[in-house]
């Protein structure tokens, strides 16, 4: 699949071929799937043997070999052993130029927002849970705590807190009271938590009555 992708931007076409060009985020299942690794180390090339470190940024088993039909620990050499996957060291024997192509993909621990989505004139996920986006940030850096659920206290749903009032509401009210997060994870759960159908019904309704 990966392959495929990659061969069609190296063909060669005309402007009058198509007629749009459309840019969306990847899923995590396509990267995954474009992904030949997963990279698990912030490590490079290794200073003593100077080749790349396993499972790193520059890794030969993820991204490809470093020197043509040859795998990283030379048990495979040359042309005649194309194709084959070295059972040592986990490299592909083939061209170095497919360290070009070839992609990797980071685990991460905990979500992350995209920037293209919290950054951008108007924020999609700012107008999606009506905010601003400078209390939207403030919850994605950790400087403050979002309420997803209100529970038995006087906060209302979406409000942002800070440590300290979390804090005392929590020691007011008990920790099982409500509901505050922080984060991306915050955010995540806050859009989790829209039903898109109602609020689609809803507005279907608010613009028949202005009109």
């Amino acid at each position: 699949m990966a392959n495929q992708i990659l061969q069609r931007f190296r063909e060669y076409i005309q402007p009058s071929q198509f007629n749009a060009v459309r840019l969306r985020l990847a899923s995590s299942d396509k990267i995954k799937s474009l992904s030949y690794g997963e990279v698990k180390k912030i490590e490079t090339i290794n200073y003593r043997t100077l080749k790349p470190e396993k499972d790193g940024l520059f890794c030969a088993r993820i991204f490809g070999p470093v020197k043509d039909y040859e795998c990283l620990c030379g048990k495979y050499k040359r042309m005649k052993f194309r194709g084959i996957i070295c059972e040592k060291c986990g490299v592909e024997v083939t061209l170095s130029k497919v360290r070009r192509d070839r992609m990797g993909h980071i685990e991460l621990a905990a979500p992350v927002s995209h920037i293209w989505f919290t950054k951008s004139l108007p924020s999609r996920i700012a107008t999606l849970l009506d905010m601003t986006i400078k209390n939207l940030e403030k919850v994605l850096y950790f400087e403050q705590f979002i309420v997803v659920e209100p529970g038995l206290t006087d906060l209302e749903k979406g409000q942002i807190i800070s440590e300290d009032q979390y804090i005392e509401y929590q020691d007011q009210y008990g920790e099982d009271s409500f509901s505050a997060q922080i984060g991306a994870e915050a955010i995540e759960q806050m859009l989790k938590n829209i039903d898109l159908e109602n609020d689609y019904k809803q507005l279907k309704i608010d613009l028949e009555e202005t009109k």
